[in-house]
């Protein structure tokens, strides 16, 4: 069952230390539990067996059912459906983490990122447009910008482990099953199909050619 309680009078009763910014625009499931200190804004929707711990902060416009949030995390704008965030975390806006997606202490999980069946370590970044599917990444990493973990290979799904403090360059794409061990480096734009070791540097690009004057020849008029 759903709360939506035009005065708010209901849920101040239920919940009397959590501040609500404007009750009447949150949905609140009876089976949802909500720590003293908490902050919650408008257009909140929280369905299930969903727990958001002392303190924590729901800015607008959030979806979470059957989510937990850590004590201190602020949510923003994201969707969270059978996910656990730990405590300290900033997610969003416009974070999506599916079922199964746990997310460590003191973790950043920004815009347009998608966690799905993982495990993120605590510290980790992963601060915008990047799908994390099927893996395990260790603690203190770094997940650049357009990072992708390729789980799927059209029959099966496989996993990635990435070990402890690691940082994966943006445009990384990694082709699972592969795993990269503690402190690796993984340049950017490199696409991993084999393993890397412990502190290993990895890096696979096609190398730049420059033609100087060729951009004519797409944008208009003869070569030189």
């Amino acid at each position: 069952m759903i709360f939506f309680l035009r005065e708010g009078r209901h849920l101040q009763n239920k919940f009397p230390n959590v501040r609500f910014l404007a009750p009447d625009r949150v949905f609140v499931s009876e089976e949802a539990t909500i720590g003293d200190g908490a902050i919650i804004y408008p257009d909140n929707y929280i369905y299930g067996r969903t727990v958001i711990e002392a303190g924590a902060v729901l800015r607008p416009e959030n979806i979470l059912e059957d989510a937990f949030v850590g004590a201190g995390s602020e949510i923003e704008k994201s969707v969270l459906r059978g996910a656990r965030v730990g405590k300290n975390c900033t997610v969003g806006p416009f974070a999506h983490l599916r079922k199964g997606a746990n997310v460590g202490d003191n973790c950043r999980v920004g815009d347009f990122v998608e966690i799905k069946n993982s495990v993120v370590g605590a510290g980790t970044k992963v601060s915008h447009l990047a799908y994390v599917g099927d893996a395990d990444v260790g603690e203190n990493c770094n997940i650049g910008c357009g990072v992708v973990f390729c789980n799927y290979d059209g029959k099966n799904k496989h996993r990635t482990r990435v070990g402890n403090n690691c940082f994966i360059g943006s445009n990384v794409n990694l082709i699972a099953p592969v795993e990269i061990a503690d402190g690796a480096f993984v340049a950017a734009g490199t696409t991993v199909t084999e393993g890397a070791g412990k502190g290993d540097f990895v890096i696979g690009r096609v190398r730049q050619q420059i033609r100087a004057g060729g951009a004519k020849r797409y944008l208009g008029g003869e070569e030189k």
